[in-house]
């Protein structure tokens, strides 16, 4: 069994920063700036309403994902992932998630890749859309919500007290942090 690093404060905005470079070097062009702030408790509050109307009959009423969500067989991308500590949500910016629940693609995304995520441009307002976002990241824990938060204009998002607790990273940011820090020695 392999266990992740519990990582110090110190370290943990170290890697934090890092992220940010990373994340800096990659700004697409059609940021427009939406975040969904999970600290705000009215907003996951509608968030989660929202989530139980439109999103978990897919995703899952705990944020689960549809079952075999990760499998690579026939009907891999058809599958709803799981938005929960489990998924890969927390990958991706605040206007990424935006973007692909609007639209349903990533902006990256060829314009002839099949997309199975409905867009809710028509049926969700933005605010509704930041709303449900919110909710998503309310769940996580204060890792991945501090690495997400990297993806994001200014760090929006990181949580106040990711400097005064310890908290894993996710696997990812560990690999990135290790490799960067053997490099920087």
């Amino acid at each position: 069994m392999t266990t992740r690093p519990r990582v110090k404060s110190g370290s943990a905005i170290r890697c934090a920063i890092l992220g940010a470079a990373l994340a800096f070097a990659w700004t697409p062009a059609y940021a427009a700036g939406h975040f969904a702030n999970a600290d705000d408790p009215a907003l996951v509050s509608a968030g989660q309403q929202i989530y139980a109307q439109q999103c978990a009959n897919c995703h899952g009423r705990r944020l689960q994902g549809q079952a075999l969500w990760q499998a690579m067989d026939q009907y891999a991308g058809r599958r709803a992932p799981a938005h929960d500590a489990t998924g890969h949500t927390w990958q991706h910016s605040d206007e990424d998630i935006f973007y692909m629940t609007k639209f349903g693609r990533f902006p990256t995304t060829p314009s002839n890749v099949v997309s199975y995520m409905p867009a809710f441009q028509k049926r969700l307002s933005d605010r509704d859309i930041l709303a449900v976002i919110a909710f998503i990241k309310a769940d996580w824990p204060i890792g991945l919500r501090a690495a997400q938060a990297t993806l994001n204009p200014g760090f929006q998002g990181m949580p106040a007290d990711a400097d005064k607790v310890e908290w894993t990273l996710p696997p990812t940011c560990t690999g990135s942090y290790q490799r960067w820090r053997a490099t920087s020695k």
